[in-house]
Parts: structure tokens; sequence; C-alpha cells
């Protein structure tokens, strides 16, 4: 199989156990990407994370902070989070069961196929399955997937099984405020026998192929034909080998933190001993910090 599992673990009903594998049900399709361009240089854009007063920082001095109070933080580092180990992170029990039509589809929120890891645990899962379509129904679970627990509904899919992740109930709008203002009569019989009509000669099998991206195909005729059009502006950003502009911002802020960091230092000093003293004086920051942290926590 092409794609990689986003889960691995067992499907669970009552005493039964199934070993299984969750793949994606989608993927993006071809599409036309835009890079965003400094116009007056004719660079290219570059995004990076900073810290006001500090500058370019590295992905590992970042940890997550949940906001108790204005500017106060509790933070959380990586390994809490990780260690935060859910019954549904590795198994899908299935809770309750609902009639397939029941779920509005405003609650779908992206599809999954689950299949059975091994041929030992095809049986049970065709059991599973087949009795899911005897009955109608559609089975009802959590599935912990990059780091959030979903509500999910398990049901046939042709061979198989189809998992669709569901919005919580605090995640859906209440539609009153959007409809209370349309009227409550009932449409104009005759108009309506008209859309009925209309409606029945229109109706036929569901085949997505027959639609395309209309626009996706207007933007790329766009393209070639400014291709083609010697009059085009066009700009030659170059290889800036990826982070041009971010060089020259990460070397201004060495050089401010080294500037902030020495105590009397004099501009003679080699370079070997300046990369010495930065380091050290972000060892020292970097220790501050945590204590300034500590402090606060234990305030």
């Amino acid at each position: 199989m092409a794609s990689r599992a986003v889960w691995k673990g067992q499907l669970r009903l009552s005493l039964v156990t199934i070993a299984i594998e969750v793949y994606p049900a989608t993927k993006s399709g071809a599409r036309i990407s835009f890079r965003q361009i400094h116009e007056p240089s004719g660079k290219r854009v570059h995004y990076e994370k900073t810290v006001k007063g500090v500058g370019p920082v590295d992905a590992d001095e970042i940890v997550k902070g949940y906001e108790t109070g204005k500017d106060e933080y509790i933070l959380l580092e990586p390994e809490e989070i990780d260690a935060l180990k859910v019954e549904t992170s590795k198994t899908l029990k299935l809770v309750q069961f609902v009639e397939s039509g029941d779920i509005p589809p405003l609650y779908f929120e992206r599809p999954y196929y689950i299949v059975p890891q091994d041929e030992l645990a095809e049986d049970a899962y065709r059991v599973v399955r087949d009795a899911l379509r005897a009955e109608g129904k559609t089975a009802l679970c959590q599935i912990t997937l990059r780091g959030k627990e979903h509500l999910a509904a398990i049901r046939p899919c042709g061979d198989g099984l189809l998992l669709e992740t569901l919005r919580y109930e605090d995640e859906i709008r209440d539609a009153d405020p959007m409809f209370s203002k349309i009227a409550d009569e009932k449409a104009d019989e005759e108009m309506l026998e008209l859309a009925r009509e209309l409606i029945g000669k229109k109706t036929k099998p569901f085949d997505a192929s027959a639609f395309t991206d209309s626009y996706h195909q207007a933007l790329k005729e766009l393209i070639d034909a400014k291709r083609k059009d010697k009059t085009t502006d066009t700009v030659e950003a170059g290889d800036d080998g990826g982070n041009d502009g971010d060089n020259v911002v990460d070397l201004m802020s060495a050089l401010r933190k080294s500037v902030e960091t020495s105590e009397g230092g004099s501009g003679s000093k080699s370079t070997r001993s300046s990369k010495s003293s930065s380091s050290k004086a972000k060892g020292k920051s970097g220790s501050k910090s945590r204590s300034s942290t500590s402090k606060k926590k234990a305030s």
C-alpha cells in the first residue's frame, strides 16, 4: 500500500479485538502553488519564528504555553504532553451503534480506511463489516490522531470499513441565528412543482469523475498564457540557499546578543573567542530564563 498508516492498534467489540491499521482515504489533488515574492527586490519571502527583542529562535527552545492570565502562561514540556496516554491512542472501542442515516452530515469531518493488519485479523474484520451492513448500523468510537481525541463513526465501505472523524457538539454552531430571519411560510405550490420536476429530470447516479476543478484549470490556462506572453513581468530570484534573508537576520540577532551579553569586551578579539563568549552567554541566558520560569511557577 502506497500511503502510510496514520494509526495502528486494535478494534474492539466487547471481548473481540482485531488488529487494524488506519489510512487516509483522501489525498491532495494536483494544485498550482505560489511563492510570495518581494516585488521591489524580486526575492522570495521567508517565514521564521521570532521573539520580540530576541530575534529568530531555534525550534528546540520552543515549548507550549497555556495562558492563565494576561502575559502569564503555564509551560508544558513536549515530554509531559507525550506522557499523556489515553486508551483511544491504541484501541478503537465500539461503544454504541446508531442507524446509518442518523448522523447529520454537518458532523462528518475526515474519512479514513480501516484495514486488518494480517490474515489472522481478517475473519473477525469481515464479521464486524458484514454485521454492520446487515443491520444497517454505524458504530461510534473515539480515536486519538495527531495529538487530538476525535469522535468517530465506522461503517461498511465496499469490501472494507470506513472510519470518519466527527465534530463534537461544542464545535457545531447553532443554526437558528442564521436561519431565524427566513419567513416561516410555505413555498408557492406551482413553483414547487416545477422545481420538483426539474430535480427529477436532472437526477442520476452520483459520479465524482463527472466534475473537475474549473478554477484550477482556468488558473493553469492563465499561467500558460502569461508564459507565452513576452511582455509578462518576471523576476530571477535565483537560488538563495533557502535563507539569504534569514541569514542576515540571524547574523544581526547573533551580533546583538553578543553585544548585550559581553561586558567590557573589545572588538579585537578573535572569531573563535567571540564564538566561545557567545556560547557561554547563551548558556547563562538559558539558565537565567529557566530560573525565572521556575520562580514564576513557585510564586
